[in-house]
C-alpha cells in the first residue's frame, strides 16, 4: 500500500520563518494560528489523513461509487464512517464563519489541511471541498434565510453540497446552457434541465445534497448576461430546519471515468426542481466565480498533493531498489548492487518534484493568505492590493500546479520503472487521480487565456506591475553573498516575464491570435518565475535562520533551492522564445490540413 506522511516540519517553516503568519494578530481569526494550538490542529488533520484516509484511497479507486436502480449513489467501503469523523471533528467549517457554527480560523488554515486530505484520498477530499466552495458562494450572495437555512448544517456536514454549470453542449461557455427556470407563484423557481460532470452530485455520505445550479430564468437576455443562480436542494426543507419532500432532481447515470473513481461524476436531471434564486437576476455568474474561484485555489493545491504524495513513494522505493553501481564507485560494496537513489538520472527526477513541492506549497499559502488579507484586513489598500494578488494568481496557481504536479506523477511512476505501471505501488493510481485537476474548474488553456485576456490588463495592470515592483524590491534588498545564487537566476527570469509582457501588449492587441498562440507558454513562463521567488523567500528565511542555527534540513532547503535556481528557472528562456515567436506557424494551415 503507498505511503504519506503530512509534511507538517515544511507548513511550520511557511508559517513561522517564511511568511510570518502568526503576525497578522491584527486580522479577524488569526489569534488562533499560533504556536502549540497551530501545531495541535496540523497533528490532528496529519493523523485523520494517514491512518483513516490513506487506507481508504485504493479502496475507492477499486470499488468506485456505485448508481442503483433507484438513481441512489453508494460510495465505497469506508467512505461513510470516514466522512462521519471527518465532519464530527469540525474539518469543514474550520474557516467558516462562527455565527454559522464554524471555527472562524483562516483560509490559509484550511488550505494545509486540504493538501494534507488531498494527498492522502483525492477523491474522497472533493466532497469536502465541493461543500466548502457552496458555502462559501452563500455567505457572500446568499440571503440571510439561505445562509441560515443551509450554511450550518453544511458546515456541520450534516449536508454537503455541489456546484452544477456544465451542459452536454457547453463547458466553458455557460451562455449557451439550456437549463431553464420558470417562475412559481411563492417566488421560488421551477428548474428543468440537465447538468454533466457533476462532482458528488448524488451520494449517500450525508442526508441532503445542496446544489447550485446555473439557470435562465424566461424571459432573460440571451448569453452569459441572462444566467441567474440558484440553490436546489435534493430534499425540500420545513421552515423548523427538518427535510420535506424529495425535490425533483435526480442521478440519471454515473461516468466511466480515468481516476477520482471514489468520487461519483454525475449526470444530473432536474425536473422542474423548486429553486430558489442567489442574489440578482442574471447576476449568476457572480455568484458561481465565488465558488469557483474557492475551487480553484483548491484544485491547484490538488496538482501538489499528487505531486508531494507520488514523490514519497517514488524516493521510498529509490531508497531501497538496489540496480547497478554509482557511476563513481560502489555506495553499497555490502550488497549486490547499489540503490538506484544514487544515479544522478534519478537524483534529477526526484529533486525535480521536491523542488516544484516546496515551491508550490508556498504559493498556495501565498495566496491563501492574500485571500484572508483580501476579506479580514481593515486596510482598505491592504485589501486591494490582496484582492489584485488573487485575481492574477489565481490562474497561474491552478493552471502551473496541475501541470507540473501531473508530470511530477508520471516522473515519479517513471522512478519505479515497470513497478509503477502495475497497481500495487499506487502510482499509476496518482498518474490517473492527478490528470483531471489539468480540467475541471476551467480547462488550464482557459485559465491562461483568462490571465492574459483580462487579469493583465484590469486596472490598467495594476496587479502586474505590483508583482514586479515587489520582486524587483526583494532582490534589490537582498545582495548579501549566500543569497546571490537566487537573486541573480530571479532576477534575470523576471526579466524573461517582463519583456514576455511588454510583447504582448505590444502585439495582442492588433493581432489577437497572438495573444491565445502565447496564452499557455506565458503563464507558465510566470509559473516558473512565481516558484523562483517563493524559493528567494524560503532561501532568506534559511540564511537569517542560520546566523544563529545550522541543521542538515535547512542546509538541504538551500541546496533544493539552488537546483530549482539552476536547472528548472532557466525554462523561462525557452518560454520567452515560444511568445515571442508570435502566432503565424500556429495558425497558418487550414482546418483540414491539420
Amino acid at each position: 500500500m503507498p505511503i504519506y506522511k503530512a509534511p507538517l516540519e515544511e507548513i511550520s517553516f511557511l508559517f513561522t520563518d517564511v511568511f510570518a503568519i502568526e503576525g497578522r494578530q491584527d486580522l479577524e481569526g488569526f489569534s488562533d494560528v499560533a504556536g502549540d494550538v497551530r501545531d495541535a490542529i496540523f497533528g490532528e488533520a496529519a493523523r485523520l489523513a494517514e491512518e483513516e484516509l490513506v487506507p481508504l484511497n485504493r479502496v475507492g479507486d477499486i470499488e468506485g461509487c456505485q448508481r442503483q436502480a433507484d438513481g441512489s449513489v453508494t460510495t465505497p467501503t469506508g467512505f461513510r464512517e470516514a466522512f462521519d469523523k471527518l465532519a464530527q471533528g469540525g474539518w469543514l467549517g474550520l474557516s467558516a464563519p462562527v455565527e454559522y457554527g464554524g471555527q472562524g480560523l483562516p483560509l490559509v488554515m484550511s488550505q494545509v489541511v486540504n493538501e494534507f486530505q488531498t494527498s492522502a484520498n483525492m477523491a474522497f477530499s472533493m466532497y469536502a471541498g465541493l461543500t466548502i466552495g457552496a458555502m462559501a458562494a452563500l455567505l457572500v450572495h446568499g440571503s440571510a434565510a439561505q445562509k441560515q437555512t443551509y450554511v450550518p448544517k453544511m458546515v456541520s456536514g450534516e449536508w454537503t453540497g455541489t456546484m452544477n454549470l456544465t451542459e452536454a453542449h457547453c463547458g466553458t461557455d455557460l451562455g449557451l446552457l439550456r437549463t431553464r427556470a420558470v417562475r412559481n407563484a411563492d417566488g421560488s423557481f421551477a428548474i428543468t434541465g440537465t447538468k454533466i460532470f457533476i462532482s458528488a452530485g448524488e451520494h449517500d455520505l450525508a442526508a441532503n445534497i445542496i446544489h447550485l445550479v446555473l439557470a435562465r430564468i424566461e424571459g432573460a437576455p440571451a448569453g452569459i448576461k441572462g444566467v441567474s443562480l440558484f440553490v436546489v436542494p435534493k430534499y425540500l426543507v420545513n421552515p423548523d430546519g427538518s427535510l420535506s419532500a424529495r425535490n425533483g432532481v435526480s442521478c440519471g447515470s454515473l461516468e466511466n471515468k480515468m481516476g477520482i473513481h471514489g468520487s461519483p461524476t454525475c449526470v444530473m436531471n432536474f425536473d422542474g426542481a423548486t429553486g430558489w434564486l442567489i442574489g440578482e437576476e442574471n447576476k449568476g455568474m457572480q455568484g458561481m466565480f465565488v465558488m469557483m474561484n474557492e475551487a480553484r485555489l483548491g484544485v491547484g493545491t490538488q496538482g501538489l498533493a499528487l505531486s508531494e504524495v507520488a514523490y514519497q513513494n517514488a524516493l521510498a522505493y529509490a531508497r531501497e531498489r538496489l540496480q547497478g553501481r554509482a557511476l563513481t564507485g560502489a555506495r553499497a560494496p555490502d550488497k549486490p548492487a547499489d540503490p538506484i537513489i544514487v544515479h544522478p538520472d534519478i537524483r534529477r527526477s526526484l529533486l525535480t518534484i521536491r523542488a516544484f513541492n516546496a515551491a508550490a506549497r508556498a504559493f498556495t499559502l501565498w495566496t491563501a493568505l492574500a485571500s484572508d488579507i483580501a476579506h479580514r484586513s481593515t486596510d482598505a489598500k491592504e485589501r486591494q492590493r490582496a484582492s489584485d494578488h488573487l485575481g492574477l494568481m489565481t490562474p497561474v496557481l491552478k493552471a502551473f500546479l496541475t501541470e507540473h504536479g501531473f508530470a511530477n506523477a508520471v516522473r515519479a511512476q517513471q522512478v519505479l520503472g515497470g513497478h509503477g505501471y502495475v497497481a500495487e505501488h499506487g502510482l499509476e493510481q496518482f498518474v490517473r487521480d492527478a490528470r483531471i485537476a489539468m480540467i475541471y474548474e476551467g480547462a488550464n488553456g482557459i485559465q491562461a487565456l483568462d490571465l492574459i485576456g483580462r487579469k493583465l490588463p484590469r486596472d490598467g495592470g495594476r496587479a502586474i506591475m505590483a508583482f514586479f515592483a515587489e520582486v524587483t524590491a526583494f532582490n534589490r534588498e537582498n545582495t548579501a553573498e549566500a543569497m546571490k545564487p537566487f537573486v541573480g537566476p530571479l532576477a534575470t527570469a523576471l526579466s524573461h516575464l517582463q519583456r514576455a509582457t511588454g510583447w504582448l501588449m505590444q502585439n495582442a492587441m492588433t493581432a489577437p491570435d497572438n495573444a491565445g498562440a502565447a496564452a499557455t507558454d506565458y503563464l507558465h513562463l510566470f509559473g516558473f518565475v512565481v516558484l523562483g521567488y517563493m524559493w528567494a523567500r524560503m532561501a532568506r528565511a534559511v540564511v537569517e535562520r542560520s546566523d544563529s542555527e545550522t541543521t542538515p534540513a535547512l542546509a538541504a532547503r538551500l541546496v533544493v533551492g539552488r537546483f530549482y535556481m539552476e536547472r528548472m528557472l532557466p525554462e523561462t528562456q525557452l518560454r520567452l522564445a515560444r511568445v515571442e515567436s508570435g502566432a503565424a506557424s500556429t495558425m497558418e494551415l487550414a482546418d483540414h490540413l491539420l
